[in-house]
């Protein structure tokens, strides 16, 4: 398999299981050992890996975790991990869609505010993650590999955390619900300000302070910003290129929106800070 090739290629080391190599987890425990996959798990991407891409989509597409044929979430986070290889965005967002449906429909429905805040935001974090992932492995994924359930559990339960002690920290700058374009006021206050581009910004006071000042953000804007200082473009005419629309499922015109207002909340506080 190219993929799998590529990850060889790179200097690491694998298993081998039946008739495919499986690539190891990185992560370690506190103990220094590395996190492992269930053996079950093992077995089955090392099957999985020798089937056409359709007859494993197909499979993917199976939600009854009963019926013989259902993939486990694991095995899916790791082909889509391992499709960074193969230079192949299409495979990619196949397995993506499939996955992404699957982490909706094991978040809590939006019956409240915060419900909805808690949805969003565990959702916008494990898209970003595997957005970062496509570049540079990262290692929180890993325990999504092990035990996928309860690391979206794990993650949910930190995010209520915040939620509900940030409940009224925060509140999004004024817009038009109907159009989605910001007011005049907010528009003249984000100009063409980019605090990415500050002459300072290799200060690392001024890094502190920038920081601070985007996790305060509004969720959807703090989620753009993040993945904007990661490299992503918003959209792109490229269809494999992975933008911040593909990524987040929105518009180009709310992305953009989104980016100005925090854009100008960040000028703010950053104003703020040279005052003091």
């Amino acid at each position: 398999m190219k993929q799998l090739d590529g990850a060889l290629g790179a200097g690491q080391d694998a298993h081998r299981t039946g008739a495919a190599i499986v690539v190891p987890l990185r992560k370690r425990r506190l103990s220094g050992e590395l996190y492992e996959r269930d053996s079950k798990i093992e077995v089955l991407i090392a099957e999985l890996a020798v089937l056409p891409h359709d007859e494993l989509i197909a499979r993917a597409g199976i939600t009854e975790r009963s019926d013989p044929g259902y993939i486990p979430s694991e095995c899916l986070v790791y082909f889509i991990r391992a499709s960074r290889h193969d230079d192949n965005e299409a495979w990619f967002e196949r397995l993506y869609r499939i996955l992404m449906r699957r982490v909706l429909r094991s978040l809590p429905k939006a019956e409240s505010l915060t419900d909805g805040v808690v949805r969003d935001e565990v959702f916008g974090r494990f898209v970003e993650l595997l957005s970062a992932d496509r570049a540079n492995h990262v290692d929180k994924l890993d325990y999504f590999e092990v035990r996928f359930d309860d690391a979206l559990k794990k993650m949910r339960l930190v995010v209520q955390k915040k939620a509900w002690l940030n409940k009224k920290r925060s509140q999004p700058l004024e817009y038009d619900e109907e159009s989605g374009d910001l007011s005049p006021e907010v528009e003249a206050a984000a100009g063409s300000h980019d605090p990415f581009a500050a002459s300072d910004f290799d200060d690392p006071a001024f890094r502190s302070r920038l920081d601070a000042a985007i996790e305060v953000l509004p969720t959807e804007q703090s989620r753009i910003i993040h993945m904007l200082t990661q490299g992503f473009p918003i959209d792109s005419k490229e269809p494999d290129v992975m933008t911040i629309t593909k990524a987040l499922g929105r518009s180009e015109k709310t992305i953009r929106t989104y980016r100005d207002k925090a854009f100008a909340a960040l000028r703010a506080a950053m104003a703020d800070g040279e005052d003091r």
